[in-house]
């Protein structure tokens, strides 16, 4: 099951990578609100003041359930906290759903305050993720949620006619926004493919092929870099938040972040036909490595300092020039999938070497100017690498740096939870 240990792990980077696997697990722990798990200052410290998210809840979650199934202490617990907090306080007894923000301290009565009452996609997806990792570390209560998170999927956010999500609601379900974008998508097509390769579930195999089609044509025709941002029919917003370019969620322009995580979604879905006895479509191995490569190409190094810039506009000139510790981590991880898709096909390739030389460059870059200390990164820097803020400040989220600590153990799928319960299931 744990097979294709990629050459690039020399001792010392799997030492390294271990060490901070250990740290960001036990810096996610301090997470812990009694409503589900709020934001982490810089200093790892809980912010008691901020509301508690439900994106943040739900990666936590996700994070302690495949910690579980890595056998660390205490992780199933946490786990069982975030599922009961999403079936409980986060779930909208009224209209169904999941608020977006609630106080992180409940009422007198024990009820969730809302704080932001509207229903995400953003947000929706990653509860379909959590309630997913949760029913793979035998979590209480995450059947139940995995099938309201099913059922809302169906009822609200995918729209047949586009075979694509919506972008948000008002609480009642009533007022839909006039706009459709491309990361609530791309993070639905990461639940399905984990739900999918759980459960067998084909057709969320199917829907997120399908999306993955969209972006693979939409890029292919912007030299594979890919428009974020839509009105309601699907079609291209290019000025779309022109005036809040380095905005969290919605940046204006491309991100080459999303063109790496993207690739490796791509491959990861093609894994999953090919697990199936399927022949996949030459697009997707064709669109994918284009996606890497695009994605290198204008985000490392383009304005004379090392770090993957933020955004840029359509021609590939750089926009926002922070460095988000995300897309180093998600650029290590596409080019680690990638890897194991040439090991498996062509394993003599010279590009294997190239990938090989770029994630020990990566790797390098994080511990010189992202990782204080094992587990705790730096969210973001400034174009000449040094400690900012302006998008993200504090520590919030340990799910991208995880993922891509773990990608080395696993095979290109099945995805993260059903990977890992494989594993437990043949070593037991």
């Amino acid at each position: 099951m744990l097979v294709h240990e990629p050459i690039y792990l020399r001792p010392d980077m799997q030492d390294a990578m271990q060490q901070d696997l250990d740290g960001i697990i036990e810096l996610a722990r301090g997470s812990r609100l009694p409503v589900g798990f709020g934001y982490l200052n810089s200093d790892g410290s809980l912010d008691p003041e901020r509301p508690a998210e439900l994106w943040i809840t739900c990666r936590m979650t996700h994070v302690f359930a495949l910690a579980h199934l890595m056998g660390y202490p205490g992780a199933q617990d946490l786990a069982n906290h975030g599922i009961n907090a999403l079936r409980t306080y986060f779930h909208d007894p009224l209209y169904g759903g999941w608020y977006s923000s609630i106080e992180p301290n409940p009422d007198d009565a024990g009820d969730a305050v809302p704080v932001d009452d509207s229903k995400a996609a953003y947000a929706h997806a990653f509860v379909l993720l959590a309630a997913n990792s949760g029913v793979a570390a035998d979590c209480d209560g995450a059947e139940e949620l995995l099938d309201w998170a099913l059922e809302s999927q169906n009822e609200r956010w995918y729209e047949e006619p586009y075979g694509r999500v919506r972008e948000s609601w008002d609480r009642a379900f009533t007022v839909t926004e006039a706009y459709r974008g491309i990361n609530a998508n791309m993070h639905t097509v990461e639940a399905y493919l984990a739900v999918a390769d759980l459960t067998d579930n084909h057709e969320l195999l199917d829907r997120a092929v399908n999306i993955l089609h969209f972006v693979a044509t939409q890029s292919a025709s912007h030299n594979w870099r890919i428009p974020e941002h839509f009105d309601e029919h699907w079609n291209i917003l290019p000025d779309y938040n022109i005036d809040e370019p380095a905005h969290p969620f919605r940046p204006f322009g491309v991100t080459p972040g999303h063109a790496l995580e993207w690739s490796r979604l791509m491959l990861q879905a093609r894994g999953s036909l090919i697990a199936k006895g399927e022949t996949p479509p030459d697009w997707m191995l064709i669109s994918a490595r284009a996606l890497y490569n695009q994605g290198v190409a204008d985000g490392w190094q383009v304005d004379g300092a090392p770090g993957f810039i933020y955004t840029t506009d359509f021609g590939g000139e750089a926009v926002v020039r922070q460095r988000m510790h995300w897309v180093l981590a998600e650029a290590i991880g596409a080019a680690i999938v990638t890897d194991k898709v040439l090991a498996d096909e062509d394993p003599e390739s010279l590009e294997r070497e190239n990938l090989n030389q770029q994630i020990g460059i990566w790797w390098e870059y994080a511990q010189e100017y992202l990782i204080e200390k094992p587990g705790h990164w730096l969210h973001e820097v400034d174009g000449d690498n040094r400690f900012a803020t302006g998008t993200w400040p504090g520590k919030p989220d340990a799910y991208h740096v995880m993922q891509m600590l773990i990608l080395p153990r696993l095979p290109v799928s099945p995805a993260f939870a059903a990977a890992l319960r494989e594993a437990r299931n043949y070593k037991q």
